[in-house]
């Protein structure tokens, strides 16, 4: 067989890990596996009839040249946001655009058409695409056309809906802790509040799981707006408790004040995003305002998801490459890989469509503490959510 792998969407630590499980396990049956540089946008611009497409789009992968890339984070075939089902007319190649006409309803492109031909013409019996759930939804719509994936989720945010565990999630959260903590030096030695904002969209789940392992004392989530009045009584009587004068609290960066809206920027995405940040400066400039208290704000961004996948991440990221190429031997596909119970397992390819993965906020949260609150654990999945 002939695989094709990318990886799509942000980047995260454990995709390289994954790209390597895919390589060796494919080897060992004398399979062949091919990168396909930057995401699903490496089959929308390969053009089957320029011979230079190739080189520029992808990237044959061995024992040898993957032998060292589990060691570093990131991916090797780099990535994009591409949505070749809604791709806006300007970013159309240039050699399809007599080919395709925009659709009257949004003004966007499907190229669908395109990247089917592509697949066919590289002879790829399979693909293995890595991503969050916009990725994943173009591989549900893939194969809704016949052709064999194998889905492999990934995104720090943990939200892909139908796992337990996502790809990238366990080493957000351990580098969040890690430069939480290591911000109480300067919190405390000029007395003041630190606000750290963290990535999170539309879950909450790696500020929450972040807030509740480095005992911040407040935590505010992208699922429930928060009452800046409200926190700042808090956050000046934490303050007052602590015997080195300051206070921590942790934000997602989708989180928006009451009556407020979340902060963004730019245009949106081929999935309708655009890109968010920011929330945690003017929550440290309104908290200076109310309590006339000195703010630190950090917004640790790429540093949470960068570096190297720690062991849980490793872990993961190569039972799943491994899981896919074993399951495509037994000629299965049309599948995501999966994480439940505790268990590795499968679902079908298009459940990230249908429904959304957030912090159960009865279970974890205390709304009018806004901080993690964890009512059993027995039971629980691992990462409590």
């Amino acid at each position: 067989m002939r695989i094709g792998i990318l990886t799509g969407g942000g980047d995260v630590p454990g995709l390289n890990p994954c790209i390597k499980a895919v390589t060796l396990t494919a080897s060992e049956l004398g399979w062949e596996v091919v990168g396909i540089r930057r995401g699903w946008n490496g089959l929308l611009n390969f053009n089957v009839d320029d011979e230079a497409s190739a080189a520029e789009w992808l990237m044959p992968l061995t024992p040898k040249n993957v032998r060292t890339i589990d060691r570093a984070g990131g991916t090797i075939l780099h990535t994009s946001r591409i949505n070749p089902e809604k791709i806006r007319p300007a970013d159309v190649p240039a050699f399809l655009r007599s080919q395709y006409a925009a659709s009257p309803g949004d003004g966007t492109v499907d190229c669908t058409a395109h990247v089917l031909k592509v697949i066919e013409n590289l002879k790829f019996d399979a693909l293995v695409p890595i991503g969050g759930d916009g990725t994943l939804s173009f591989a549900a719509r893939l194969h809704r056309e016949n052709v064999k994936v194998m889905s492999v989720p990934k995104t720090m945010d943990n939200d892909v809906y139908g796992t337990d565990c996502c790809i990238g999630f366990s080493t957000a959260v351990s580098r969040s802790s890690e430069h939480i903590n290591r911000l109480r030096t300067s919190a405390g030695s000029h007395e003041r509040i630190a606000v750290i904002e963290l990535f999170g969209r539309n879950s909450g789940e790696t500020a929450l799981i972040s807030g509740y392992l480095a005992d911040v004392d407040r935590t505010l989530i992208a699922e429930l707006p928060f009452d800046t009045h409200r926190l700042a009584e808090l956050l000046v009587k934490d303050r007052a408790d602590n015997p080195s004068n300051y206070a921590m609290v942790v934000i997602s960066e989708g989180a928006q004040m009451l009556g407020g809206e979340v902060v963004q920027r730019g245009p949106a995405d081929a999935y309708g995003n655009r890109k968010l940040g920011g929330i945690g400066q003017i929550l440290g400039e309104e908290l200076s305002r109310i309590t006339g208290i000195g703010t630190i704000t950090q917004n640790l961004g790429y540093i949470m998801r960068s570096g190297a996948p720690d062991a849980l991440d490793q872990m993961v990221a190569k039972s799943y490459g491994m899981m896919a190429i074993q399951l495509l031997s037994g000629d299965k596909h049309g599948l995501m890989m999966a994480l439940r119970d505790g268990k590795y397992t499968t679902v079908p390819a298009d459940t990230c469509l249908q429904g959304q993965k957030r912090v159960d906020i009865d279970e974890l949260y205390d709304v009018e503490a806004y901080r993690p609150r964890i009512t059993r654990a027995y039971g629980k999945p691992m990462f409590l959510y």
